[in-house]
């Protein structure tokens, strides 16, 4: 039987930062243009964490039954690949936390459509749904979306301007367009941080059948693409302030810039794919120093 221990290892805590800069920088999104619901923001946070874990949950199933954890992985060892967790374990694990998410999502977005949109109810609880369903279906299920490419484009997608577009709405009940900028860099930073994880395993999943951003373009040029997404991201966040500026407060994101173009170079010189993952951790944890500051100059912007 696992141990919470082992539960609390499939739960991946280390990913958790990066689900929520979505939330964070959607709800001070919100607060800056003169709209913030409490309830919302804390809904979101549960919410988003729940279907993280539930992600991950899946994503350790999924890469398990398709045999791509194995000893020639490089990453740390995943609790099905050491035996910590059972398939059948996994399964249940994965419909109790599933459902404790879709249960706090119905209550989110309850909480920010209700009443003003009954269509934006149902909308929301779509894409709540669909949401579960890309989580899973990204390594689980014959047809896994991750092993044919489109990786990234789903954490554009879902922890990039979903999250961010999609919280602000719930706060404030209408979008600003100029918000998809900010949602556009978390959506860039996130596909990073994947990019990263699947340039570390170029060489396994290449073996394992799994076609990923990585593996299609290469050792090299998956490094050039990894530095143009990073700054693309930034480029974003620089547009969007230089058009909604109000105070200089705006701008204390750029205090993080330096650790990210000093990772960057680093990236591109590391030759040996092993000693990339600690940089998965760390940009995982920049973005959330950037939505951090971001957040905060946005809010002091408006004091």
């Amino acid at each position: 039987m696992a141990t919470p221990k082992s539960w609390i290892k499939a739960a991946r805590l280390r990913t958790l930062p990066l689900a929520l800069s979505g939330i964070l920088m959607g709800s001070a999104l919100a607060a800056f243009y003169g709209a913030f619901n409490l309830s919302v923001f804390v809904l979101a946070i549960l919410t988003a964490t729940l279907i993280q874990v539930f992600s991950n949950f899946a994503n350790d199933y999924g890469d398990f039954q398709k045999g791509t954890d194995n000893h020639q992985r490089l990453g740390p060892t995943r609790t099905m690949q050491g035996g910590e967790i059972q398939p059948a374990e996994m399964k249940r694990g994965m419909f109790v936390v599933g459902g404790l998410s879709f249960l706090l999502g119905i209550a989110l977005v309850y909480a920010g459509t209700w009443q003003f949109c009954k269509i934006a109810f149902f909308g929301f609880i779509g894409l709540g749904i669909l949401a579960l369903l890309a989580a899973y279906f990204y390594t689980a299920g014959k047809k896994s979306y991750g092993y044919i490419g489109l990786g990234d484009l789903s954490v554009f997608l879902f922890f990039g301007l979903l999250p961010v577009i999609g919280v602000f709405f719930l706060h404030a009940n209408f979008v600003e367009t100029a918000i998809v900028l900010p949602a556009v860099s978390m959506g860039f930073f996130s596909a990073g941080v994947l990019n990263l994880n699947n340039m570390r395993d170029i060489e396994n999943d290449r073996h394992s059948g799994k076609i990923t951003m990585a593996v299609k373009m290469g050792a090299r040029n998956s490094r050039i693409y990894h530095t143009a997404i990073i700054l693309w991201g930034w480029l974003a966040a620089i547009i969007f302030t230089l058009h909604q500026q109000e105070t200089m407060w705006q701008w204390l994101f750029v205090l993080v810039l330096p650790l990210f173009i000093i990772d960057l170079i680093k990236i591109y010189s590391t030759n040996e794919d092993r000693m990339l993952d600690p940089f998965l951790k760390r940009l995982a944890l920049a973005t959330l120093a950037f939505t951090l500051l971001f957040s905060v100059g946005l809010i002091f912007s408006i004091l």
